[in-house]
């Protein structure tokens, strides 16, 4: 497949959200910024602070953001790499941003009595409200457990809804919105959950309410990422160290697209015929353009 680089000099991209105007907004998590990216160009709608991590509109027309709080960083051999947690970490919490003055509102950084470790990806569903993974943090001799929760974006309601990942990451729903898919990190897995009503999983028998859709076996490893859902349901999968796209069908057929950056973080889908794809090729700082194979799935709120 042929990739375009439409923008370069970026700070650890991630959290891509394709506009109808043809720009691009995502987060530069290094940079610690909400950007607009167009034709080249690029400009700061807003510096957050932390580690700002995966976006999407909300149903006020506002971004709102997964910030993990931080990363440390080392350059090696002309990439980016983000290791554990940064020293100057500020919390995991929700914001909000309004894209008309740039201001940043923290919507959610506790959920009950535990604190937000590391937001990471989140996807609004019909009704307005939004899931998201809270990927926790690494340290050097220890790891948060992970999970996944529902929330209002009015600051209302938050509720968690699984903990006990090895590592939740990229997150989203199927076309019908009777599923929500959640990539696991380092296991290379992707699990699906039963949506029975807004912000509701089917509790079926066992510990564990999810489904197993496909594990990865590459050699060398294939970590999961963000990801986004196409109009007929596959599951498009940023993965890691083995770079590329992997396309889960949901019965678990796969299909892999390479891609030349080993962080590999990110995809979405926009255009006018919905077949443009813009991955985040975040060690060396790019954001790529191609044309992809079938439709992609309009995010509710996108505009």
């Amino acid at each position: 497949m042929d990739f375009e680089i439409t923008n370069e000099g970026l700070g650890f991209p991630e959290g891509p959200i394709a506009m109808d105007d043809g720009s691009v907004i995502l987060v530069e998590i290094k940079r610690r910024t909400l950007t607009r990216c167009w034709k080249g160009k690029s400009e700061v709608i807003a510096s957050l602070g932390g580690g700002p991590n995966g976006a999407a509109i909300g149903p006020d027309g506002a971004v709102y953001v997964c910030n993990n709080g931080g990363f440390n960083y080392i350059e090696r051999n002309g990439l980016t790499i983000p290791v554990g947690i940064s020293l100057d970490y500020s919390g995991g919490r929700i914001e909000r941003v309004d894209l008309n003055t740039g201001k940043v509102e923290r919507v959610y950084d506790t959920c009950g009595d535990f604190p937000l470790r590391g937001p990471n990806d989140l996807v609004f569903d019909k009704s307005g409200g939004m899931w998201f993974t809270d990927y926790g943090k690494e340290m050097h001799r220890q790891r948060d457990k992970s999970g996944f929760y529902y929330a209002r974006p009015d600051g209302s309601k938050i509720v968690e809804r699984y903990f006990g990942s090895s590592g939740y990451n990229g997150i989203g729903l199927s076309p019908d919105e009777k599923t929500v898919y959640v990539a696991e990190t380092s296991a290379g897995r992707l699990v699906a959950f039963d949506i029975t009503g807004p912000g509701e999983i089917r509790k079926q028998g066992g510990r564990f309410p999810g489904r197993i859709i496909a594990t990865m076996q590459g050699d060398p490893l294939e970590y999961f990422d963000s990801l986004a859902v196409t109009a007929s349901g596959k599951v498009c999968v940023a993965t890691l160290i083995a770079p590329g796209i992997t396309s889960i069908a949901p019965d678990g057929a796969y299909t892999k697209i390479e891609t030349p950056d080993i962080f590999t973080t990110n995809i979405c889908f926009g255009g006018k015929d919905m077949k443009d794809a813009w991955i985040t090729l975040s060690g060396g700082g790019t954001l790529a353009k191609c044309r992809w194979s079938e439709l992609g799935l309009r995010l509710n709120f996108n505009r």
